[in-house]
């Protein structure tokens, strides 16, 4: 007996997208591990999603913040696009049991990566741009991010910076970053990077680069700390 494809129904009320194209969700769900050949991994639709996303914010703080240089907006631009940021988003999307993963990363926690949540949001923008188009896509993306928007204007300074700082000013050893995992295709790379400062427990962030899932290791010791900037 065939087995039936899972309801999409309630994600997609999440997103706050019907699709008109199932397959196009189906697709932007599905890891490089899940599919038949490289093509029918969400990673083109990420792609296509991490370029339609970075429109989408900086039109949407162009407008919320008139008053920003554009140095402001750019580091306002790279907090609200990070992958950790977007992992929080699918997370929020509850995409985990929706995710289509090989037997072996589905059973090494695949599900909570960082890395592969913020591939998949990024997957499911451009799913949205080729199916609704651009103000569809648009309007997931302020529904999304845009709560987000003042949070990220409260902490951005330098996170790297900001850590390095407290450290010395407790007399601790430098922080020190490794790299945990690198996946996706040589265009588009994502990164797991951890943090570590003697006498802690490390903190692990995402990003397309590994300076920017540094960024995200640091933010997230920060915030789990309880590091004032």
């Amino acid at each position: 007996m065939a087995r039936s494809k899972p309801d999409l129904s309630a994600l997609e009320e999440r997103i706050g997208h019907a699709f008109k194209d199932k397959a196009l969700l189906r697709w932007a769900l599905t890891h490089v591990s899940a599919a038949t050949q490289r093509p029918d991994s969400y990673e083109r639709l990420e792609f296509l999603g991490d370029r339609v996303l970075g429109l989408a914010v900086a039109h949407m703080i162009y407008e919320s913040f008139p008053g920003d240089s554009e140095g402001e907006l750019s580091r306002r631009l790279a907090a609200l696009v990070r992958k950790e940021t977007c992992a929080e988003v699918s997370e929020s999307w509850g995409v985990g049991p929706h995710m289509r993963l090989g037997e072996g990363e589905a059973q090494t926690g695949g599900r909570k990566k960082r890395a592969i949540l913020g591939d998949v949001c990024e997957a499911i923008i451009g799913a949205v741009f080729l199916d609704g188009g651009a103000l569809a896509a648009e309007a997931v993306v302020r529904a999304a991010f845009g709560p987000k928007m003042h949070d990220v204007g409260r902490s951005l300074r330098d996170a790297k910076t900001a850590l390095q700082e407290w450290a010395q000013a407790r007399r601790l050893a430098p922080p020190r970053y490794r790299v945990v995992t690198r996946s996706g295709p040589d265009h588009a790379p994502s990164f797991e990077l951890a943090v570590e400062i003697e006498g802690f427990d490390s903190a692990i962030g995402a990003g397309s680069s590994k300076r920017a899932a540094e960024q995200a290791a640091a933010a997230a010791f920060m915030a789990r700390e309880g590091v004032q900037e």
